[in-house]
């Protein structure tokens, strides 16, 4: 396997957007608040109102897995491009939003992926399980969480319960979207893109992508399931325009330019 280089077509994918990834990211960032400062503060359980906790922890989950992706994007540069100070404030932000996680602490966990993709080198790959799920989440849950997060979660929550907030409220609108989150980023965008299968890898980036629809690759991961392979095609492509790569591949392959 080669890995695949990165030809003109893709490189006009990667100019400009820096309006729109920030506009997307400010528009997720805000949601994401309104919903956890509304109803941790502010949910009075009523009957009337228990129909509505599902979608609302369902929006929360997927809100909490646009941060993360949103925290990515600031990992490759490319929600700010040419503004590092900016990438880090902004991806510092959403990962300590979804789950007190420590930006400095995954940025060379990531890059180490995209460097040894699907290796022992690679902390998103089970050398050892390849394609036992189960196995691979424990794995990837003890590479990516730590005792010093728990406790920065476990002071927020004190913090929140002394201004009022109940145990309750906290559970179901933070610590479940944010589980729920976990299960997607690790289902969607490293478990299936990265699993091995009785079909080879197209080349050495040893990633795939789904076969699920524009809107179905958007839902479940903000597209790094449906166009994973792009992705690690174009890192530096922010998540909203990995449709655009494939496009653009499709058309160098056609006219072979």
């Amino acid at each position: 396997m080669s890995r695949s280089p990165l030809n003109p077509l893709k490189r006009t994918v990667l100019a400009g957007g820096e309006t729109t990834s920030l506009l997307l990211a400010t528009v997720v960032i805000t949601m994401w608040i309104s919903i956890h400062i509304g109803c941790i503060f502010f949910w009075s359980w009523r009957p009337q109102l228990v129909p509505v906790v599902v979608p609302i922890v369902l929006l929360q989950a997927w809100l909490s897995t646009g941060l993360f992706i949103i925290a990515h994007d600031c990992m490759h540069g490319s929600l700010a491009p040419g503004r590092p100070r900016l990438n880090t404030v902004i991806g510092t932000l959403c990962l300590s939003l979804y789950a007190a996680l420590s930006f400095r602490a995954l940025r060379p966990k990531h890059y180490a992926h995209h460097a040894h993709p699907g290796s022992e080198s690679d902390p998103d790959f089970h050398p050892g399980e390849p394609r036992r799920v189960f196995s691979w989440f424990i794995r990837f849950c003890r590479t990516y969480y730590s005792h010093a997060q728990i406790a920065r979660i476990t002071l927020v929550a004190i913090v929140y319960m002394l201004l009022g907030a109940s145990l309750l409220n906290i559970v179901v609108f933070w610590a479940v979207p944010a589980v729920l989150a976990l299960m997607q980023l690790f289902v969607f965008g490293t478990y299936l893109p990265h699993r091995h299968t009785d079909q080879p890898f197209p080349d050495d980036h040893r990633a795939r992508s789904n076969s699920l629809s524009l809107f179905g690759s958007l839902v479940t991961c903000f597209h790094f399931g449906g166009y994973h392979h792009e992705h690690h095609l174009s890192p530096a492509t922010p998540w909203w325009r990995l449709p655009k790569v494939r496009q653009g591949t499709a058309a160098f392959h056609a006219t072979g330019k």
